[in-house]
């Protein structure tokens, strides 16, 4: 027999009872009921009851056993009695009983359980993320993330993509981040950059001559963390192809997203109609460029219905240029209470409040309306406002004014937030669309022209739309939205050198400073680069998804906390004065 298990604790069946086998695994949990003990013995594969008596010669060692010894067992396959079978494991027919007992890895009192999903503080849980692995729920999570990497390859290849790996090390680039740095020690004064994504590279790639390609990468972003996003690196299926336009990349790839929710979606509906939305289009309606469309509310523009009106807040507010009033209609929200409620979040986002009106059944049996909003502008516009709207007896409209890029985003997280309280939001599906016709420029905060979304793209219209204003000019770029996250990004990239150089002197970069920080890209062009877009999905985003977490630290196996440090490794570390020799490098002081 071998050293340490014939079988696995998720195999054995009825069909072995009688047998007499060998497992090794993990002490789940022991109970002891008078004079009999019950061990969950635990590996990857599941979990098998081990049992020993007074008369076994196994009882006295596992009396002393705690939680998670790593011990292994020989024993004989028993049929459990038919009123203890337990339907919900696959080895619920039989448990063994113990002959012999060896630990082989003893544990310590354990800082968090394993038994049972409590909930633990995280710093906790990363802390000692090898037990927190061992949990039921994270395992499978972990183990889902896999089966999905392994089935997103073998769709790529089935679609005619071709793996390549491209480089770790590499020169920085700007993607819309900060980029993590690497002293050279055999350049001092010199940096490499971990890749924030390998965009150039798969760009070079279709320059190269090869049409498809795809990768599954690791990127590395100095961001600020947040529950979607690893604050460190992630990993993205990135993937680019030649000779193709917007359309051609969507084709190909919604197969593949649309296979994997299928696939892992454990029953739940898959839209498999992904409109396509115009930027513009997505933040008026949805307050965000990453719409959850499972949520059937759209809002409107209802500022002429405010304009000179009783409601002196919005009407002098629309005195002033580039201002509008948007409503959120809320079906079967039209009570006070309800309102009370969308208030106080209203001001939990910085908000004073959101005017609303109340539309109820009146004395006379007619809708009638209420609120404030309703007093101050007048039955007249209040009912255009309804008709407008859509809306009828029991339901509520909320409203906000001013600048739009000022209250957008607080509109579209009030428009999630109603949807979710009056279940409206249909939450056993998955719902796509493509949000295109992104802006190629925007505004920083200190007016300076700057790309606001992947520099490398083509700008629809090619040399002659930069040419007027760059504000005006819209980029063949698409994001890929699903229950309002943001799962893809793309473009139909730029692979015209006099195009590439006028779409970054507009954002402030001179033809030296393209030439020093991306010559090889503009080396490759002059010497015959086919049009080519791609895109890349993130995994860690889509496992999130298919998991129904809410974090993403759930799907990731070593994952940062919110501070981007490594609890488990220490990470980051401070350097011996050794290596700061030899890279020629000095920590200045704390401030």
């Amino acid at each position: 027999m071998h050293a340490y298990r014939s079988h696995n604790c998720g195999d054995l069946t009825a069909a072995n009872a009688g047998e007499t086998i060998r497992l090794s695994g993990w002490v789940h949990r022991v109970r002891d009921h008078g004079g009999v003990l019950f061990v969950d013995l635990r590996d990857h594969y599941g979990m098998t009851q081990v049992l020993a008596d007074s008369d076994s010669p196994a009882f006295a060692e596992m009396e002393k056993l705690r939680a998670e010894t790593v011990i292994r067992i020989d024993g004989r396959v028993k049929l459990r009695d038919e009123s203890l079978i337990n339907p919900k494991l696959p080895t619920g027919e039989i448990e063994v009983y113990a002959t012999e007992l060896e630990v082989l890895g003893a544990a310590d009192e354990l800082p968090l359980p394993v038994f049972g999903d409590q909930d633990y503080p995280e710093e906790t849980r990363l802390t000692y993320r090898f037990l927190d692995l061992r949990r039921e729920t994270l395992h499978n999570n972990i183990m889902l993330r896999s089966k999905v990497i392994q089935s997103i390859r073998k769709r790529m290849w089935e679609r005619d993509f071709t793996e390549f790996q491209t480089p770790i090390i590499t020169a920085s680039s700007p993607e819309g981040a900060r980029d993590f740095l690497v002293p050279s020690r055999l350049h001092p004064g010199k940096f490499y950059a971990l890749p924030q994504a390998p965009q150039q590279f798969k760009q070079l790639i279709m320059v190269a001559g090869f049409d498809k390609y795809f990768q599954i990468a690791p990127c590395f972003r100095d961001e600020d963390p947040r529950a979607d996003r690893s604050p460190t690196d992630f990993y993205q299926l990135d993937m680019e192809m030649s000779f193709v336009d917007q359309e051609d990349v969507f084709a190909s790839i919604q197969p593949v997203v649309q296979g994997l929710f299928e696939e892992f979606g454990k029953g739940r509906k898959v839209d498999t109609e992904w409109p396509r939305i115009p930027y513009a289009e997505a933040m008026l309606k949805y307050g965000s460029d990453k719409p959850d469309l499972r949520n059937p509310i759209e809002m409107q523009i209802v500022s002429e219905h405010f304009r000179g009106s009783g409601f002196a807040i919005f009407a002098k507010l629309l005195e002033q240029d580039g201002t509008e009033v948007r409503a959120i209609p809320a079906p079967t929200g039209g009570s006070r209470k309800f309102a009370d409620r969308m208030n106080a979040f209203a001001q939990q986002q910085g908000l004073p409040g959101m005017g609303y009106i109340l539309w109820r059944k009146g004395e006379n049996g007619e809708i009638e309306a209420a609120g404030p909003v309703a007093k101050n502008i007048g039955p007249e516009r209040t009912e255009a406002i309804r008709q407008q709207l859509g809306l009828g007896i029991g339901d509520a409209a909320f409203f906000l004014g001013g600048k739009p890029e000022a209250f957008e985003g607080v509109a579209g997280r009030a428009r999630n937030e109603i949807g979710r309280e009056l279940g409206l939001t249909d939450e056993n599906q998955f719902k796509f669309a493509w949000i295109v016709d992104f802006p190629m420029y925007e505004k920083d905060d200190e007016g300076k022209i700057d790309f606001s979304h992947n520099p490398f793209s083509m700008p629809q219209g090619g040399l002659d739309a930069l040419n007027g204003d760059p504000l005006a000019v819209k980029g063949y770029q698409y994001d890929l939205a699903c229950n309002g996250y943001e799962l893809i990004s793309g473009a139909i990239r730029n692979h015209k050198p006099e195009i590439m150089f006028k779409a970054f002197e507009l954002a402030g970069y001179g033809a030296d400073e393209v030439e020093k920080r991306f010559g090889g890209m503009v080396k490759a062009f002059r010497y015959g680069a086919p049009p080519h877009g791609g895109c890349a999905a993130g995994i860690d985003r889509i496992v999130m998804l298919l998991a129904d977490e809410a974090n993403i630290r759930e799907v990731i196996m070593f994952p940062m906390n919110q501070r981007a440090e490594d609890l488990m490794m220490n990470a980051p570390s401070e350097p011996s004065n050794e290596q700061m020799r030899e890279l020629r490098l000095r920590v200045l002081p704390k401030e």
